[in-house]
Order: C-alpha cells, then sequence, then structure tokens
C-alpha cells in the first residue's frame, strides 16, 4: 500500500467502481457500502468526506445521512485526527 494523506484515493477499493454505485439512494447505498468494507483506506476516505463537508454519496462506508449525524456532535476540529486515533486504539493488542 503506497497511501499517504495526500493520495489516499490511489490505493481506494472503489476506484474502478461505478460512481453510479458510491451515489446510489435508499436501500441500494447498502451496495455502496460493501465495497467500502476492507478497504485500505477507508479511515482516510471518511475524514475527507467529514473534513470536507461532502453531502452525498457513501464516503468510508458512511451515507450522508450517517456522516450529517457525526458532524453534529461539537467539538470535533479535525476528524481525521479522530479516526486515526481510534484506528490505532483498535489496532493495538489487548493487553491481559
Amino acid at each position: 500500500m503506497t497511501s499517504t494523506v495526500a493520495h489516499w484515493d490511489q490505493d481506494a477499493a472503489c476506484r474502478s467502481a461505478d460512481p453510479e454505485e458510491l451515489f446510489a439512494e435508499s436501500a441500494q447505498q447498502n451496495r455502496a457500502k460493501a465495497v467500502c468494507t476492507g478497504c485500505p483506506v477507508r479511515t482516510e476516505c471518511l475524514a475527507e468526506a467529514l473534513d470536507s463537508r461532502i453531502e452525498f454519496g457513501v464516503w468510508g462506508g458512511m451515507t450522508e445521512r450517517e456522516r450529517r449525524s457525526l458532524l453534529r456532535r461539537p467539538g470535533v476540529v479535525s476528524w481525521r485526527k479522530v479516526l486515526e486515533e481510534a484506528r490505532r486504539e483498535h489496532e493495538q493488542p489487548h493487553a491481559s
């Protein structure tokens, strides 16, 4: 994986997907979200959508409605920092 913050989209699982699938409506959004499952840059994608306030489409496995819900949370300056920290915590081995 060659992902960097600036070029994360080069490693996106959806880079060859039909854009119509990613900007679907209603129940079809579940198919678009499935493309994100296991994507190596899912966190970067979601952070981009949240920080840039992208209104349409599935980004990082979340619909526009789901992202709007997150954006209502007060006090978050950078979603990229929040999501990267959450990923680091999730990836750490659990201490016994």
